[in-house]
């Protein structure tokens, strides 16, 4: 069995791809990740806090990507070539240091690409169902927080 820590992080990348499906393109840049144990944060630049309905939306849609069992693809890449092929899409709002020559870059096909360097499942599947706990937006700073279990 993978450690909590890895199957909690790669729900990250599960949840963020749920978020921008029913939030749209402008909800994509990730403030910040947290995760301890089962628990994990993930704090989204947004304009607005979403309905109820759209936060029970992100859950079904993450937890249906769970259930597809998909790989969970890691690319080792020179930065440039990773660049070229992904392009700017898998970055978040801090920048990776220019010193970075190579990159892990994660892929969920269709869902999510984001450049990561923590570890990951292999599969959706193995993450287990996510449970969305609370959400917050925090207006002045335009970023919505979202804490989540993996049970």
């Amino acid at each position: 069995m993978l450690p909590v820590e890895v199957r909690t992080h790669t729900a990250l990348h599960v949840l963020k791809g749920a978020v921008v499906k029913v939030l749209g393109e402008n909800a994509k840049w990730t403030a910040s990740v947290y995760v301890s144990g089962n628990h994990g944060r993930l704090t989204v630049k947004f304009d607005r806090k979403p309905t109820p309905e759209e936060i029970a939306e992100i859950e079904r849609l993450a937890n249906e990507k769970v259930k597809e069992n998909v790989p969970v693809r890691v690319y080792e890449l020179p930065r440039e070539e990773a660049e070229e092929r992904f392009g700017e899409d898998m970055y978040d709002l801090f920048p990776i240091p220019e010193e970075i020559r190579t990159l892990r870059v994660v892929v969920i096909e269709g869902w999510n690409v984001n450049a990561c360097n923590k570890e990951h499942t292999s599969t959706t599947g193995e993450i287990g169902e996510i449970k969305i706990r609370k959400v917050r937006f925090r207006r002045s700073k335009e970023l919505l927080e979202i804490s989540f279990d993996v049970l």
